[in-house]
């Protein structure tokens, strides 16, 4: 019996060193803290890790999570400025950055923050219409921030972000606004449509004016091209003009050189004044124009008949 009450006596206390040890460690995840009271007071905050506590003097009060955390406010039904019922579903995001303030300042600060959400959607939509409230969900997350910041900054709690989920109008009101949304895209569906048609009738008239210039300054290059041809023929005909002139000038001048250096004199010269006149008389013209100098040469006839004496009879003594 002896033996058996020192093996009673000696699981007992191997159980009680046991419950000692599972009492006094505490082994703490990342991102986590526990917070320890002694007697009933904040003793301390345990991080990760392995940490050691009195058993039955230290007790672990709240354990924490230090990670960005998500919490969904339920759907609340405000009223807008202009008197419309809506239901605003909103998520926000927060941080524990004071384990012993959200510990001790507020008794459930996730409650207190949905609390403060739900009153501050009710104030900040209650002074917008329904239209600023469906395009204005960045004013309403950027009031409710400022509002909860103030106030959990006493919690040892940082609101992150806060968003606005969704908007639920009346269901009438989303029939108004579909029809509303209906007919503004027809309207701007005729605009752009009017719009299409005045720039294809802008172009459309900008690309007749062009070819119409074009077709002007076409017709303008070639009639100024046609003027210089003209030009071009007449300046080289007068230019052929006046080099025949010239070489007839020329030879002509030549020609009587050459009569005035083998010596001729007057009666000869005479004489075949005579025989040009002849000839011109023998063609098809009927009027002949003399010139003012062929005058002398008729004068000489009785000069010319002397010639043709002389020449006869000096034929004729051959």
């Amino acid at each position: 019996m002896a033996g058996l009450s020192n093996v009673v006596i000696l699981v007992i206390v191997v159980l009680l060193i046991l419950l000692l040890v599972w009492r006094s460690v505490r082994i703490v995840g990342q991102q986590t803290v526990f917070i320890v009271e002694r007697f009933g007071r904040f003793h301390r905050a345990l991080g990760p890790g392995l940490n050691i506590i009195f058993p039955f003097i230290d007790r672990v009060k709240k354990k924490l999570d230090l990670r960005t955390q998500q919490v969904t406010v339920p759907r609340q039904e405000v009223i807008t400025k202009d008197n419309v019922n809506i239901k605003i579903e909103t998520v926000f995001f927060y941080t524990v950055i004071d384990a012993q303030q959200a510990t001790y300042n507020i008794q459930n600060f996730v409650q207190g923050i949905q609390n403060i959400t739900a009153s501050n959607i009710r104030q900040v939509v209650g002074h917008m219409e329904l239209d600023e409230t469906l395009s204005g969900r960045d004013r309403i997350s950027f009031e409710l921030r400022q509002s909860l910041d103030e106030v959990t900054e006493t919690w040892g709690v940082r609101i992150d972000r806060v968003e606005v989920i969704d908007i639920h109008p009346p269901t009438e009101i989303q029939a108004s606004m579909e029809k509303q949304m209906k007919a503004e895209r027809e309207k701007r569906a005729n605009i752009l449509q009017a719009e299409g048609e005045r720039q294809s009738a802008i172009l459309r008239a900008e690309g007749e004016k062009q070819s119409t210039i074009l077709r002007a300054e076409a017709e303008k290059e070639a009639n100024i091209r046609r003027a210089e041809g003209v030009k071009q023929a007449i300046v080289l005909e007068a230019t052929g003009r006046a080099e025949g002139i010239r070489l007839v000038a020329s030879g002509e001048r030549n020609r009587i050189e050459m009569l005035a250096a083998a010596g001729l004199d007057e009666q000869v010269l005479a004489f075949q004044s005579f025989e040009a006149l002849s000839n011109m008389a023998q063609g098809p013209a009927s009027t002949i124009f003399i010139p003012a100098d062929a005058v002398n040469v008729l004068a000489n006839m009785g000069a010319i008949s002397k010639v043709f004496q002389a020449t006869k009879n000096s034929g004729e003594s051959l």
